[in-house]
């Protein structure tokens, strides 16, 4: 199957987390745009749902018109309820927490914390997922890419051991709160089509993020052809980089995938420098790539033997066969 070929898997993982890295510069840029202050919490949590349930009805318009609309609209009460659970959590509770979480931080330390989100993943995996167990080599890759985060972030006060629940630990809880997410969605995946679930947890998540704004008191102006332009280039980067995301770990090994995350700080960094005119041609920069690179080869690197199948019971339990096969314990 091509979505399993290396090489695609390597391409669109890229894709994917280029577009995540392209966020960071735009929801600066958004901020001053829309006028969201620094203490405006409220106002943050309407930008991200605008944003989020932009990119949900984006989604949902594509998959009915490319004739899944029975796929879109004909949902069970149960699978929705499954589908609301994965957006509250990879959406709006990942998103909760990490904002929370940077406000009370470094963005030293938030940049690192949030790396932690590729171990969650592949520690989930290995207890939901038979096939997917932890090995030296996907340890070594795992770690090697997280000194790479480690190197891109490097600042004197990196050395700070102080450590706050809401600060650092929020961090921490958003990472997990993320890759258990993005394992639980791999399994309702297996039932039904991966860019109709991403849609739906989109906007689910996006709404619970507008609604939970207006509650708190928030506005959301500033709209101006500029700024406009700027928020549907986010929901088209949030629906396409969770889509692929979605895709890939339907028919992958989620280490696979997960590796790859430790790219969005460096492709962050390079885009804030190109359009925030921010520092990019430092040592710990070459150094972080090189770790990076070297992490993704050892989880990447397989047998070419290897075949991965997949099949889904009834029940909706995830099996296979092979080497490669994800199986649900």
């Amino acid at each position: 199957m091509w979505i399993t070929d290396r090489r695609v898997v390597c391409g669109l993982s890229l894709l994917a987390c280029l577009l995540w890295g392209s966020a960071y510069p735009a929801i600066k840029t958004g901020y001053v745009l829309f006028a969201i202050g620094p203490d405006d919490t409220a106002g943050k949590f309407l930008f991200a749902g605008y944003r989020f349930f932009a990119a949900g009805l984006i989604l949902i318009g594509f998959c009915a018109a490319t004739g899944r609309r029975a796929k879109v609209f004909r949902l069970s009460a149960g699978l929705f309820g499954r589908l609301a659970v994965l957006g509250l959590g990879m959406t709006t509770l990942q998103y909760v927490f990490f904002y929370i979480g940077l406000s009370h931080t470094s963005g030293v330390k938030g940049a690192i914390m949030n790396g932690t989100t590729t171990f969650f993943s592949v520690l989930a995996a290995h207890f939901v997922f038979k096939a997917e167990r932890l090995t030296r080599r996907v340890v070594a890759g795992c770690v090697i890419g997280f000194l790479g985060v480690i190197f891109v972030n490097f600042r004197g006060d990196l050395l700070d051991l102080h450590f706050t629940l809401t600060g650092e630990g929020f961090l921490v809880i958003a990472a997990a709160v993320l890759a258990v997410s993005g394992v639980y969605g791999k399994v309702i995946s297996q039932g039904m089509d991966s860019v109709v679930m991403t849609a739906w947890q989109l906007g689910i998540g996006g709404a619970i993020l507008i609604v939970t704004g207006y509650v708190m008191g928030g506005s959301l102006t500033g709209f101006a052809p500029g700024s406009t332009a700027l928020l549907v280039y986010m929901a088209l980067l949030s629906s396409a980089s969770f889509a692929i995301m979605a895709t890939l770990l339907k028919y992958n090994p989620v280490s696979l995938f997960s590796i790859f995350q430790f790219t969005v700080p460096i492709f962050g960094t390079a885009l804030s420098a190109l359009f925030l005119g921010e520092t990019l041609l430092e040592w710990k920069n070459l150094v972080a790539l090189v770790c990076v690179c070297i992490g993704i080869f050892l989880v990447t690197y397989v047998n070419a033997n290897v075949n991965v199948n997949v099949s889904v019971s009834g029940n909706g339990n995830v099996s296979g066969s092979g080497n490669g096969t994800a199986k649900a314990r």
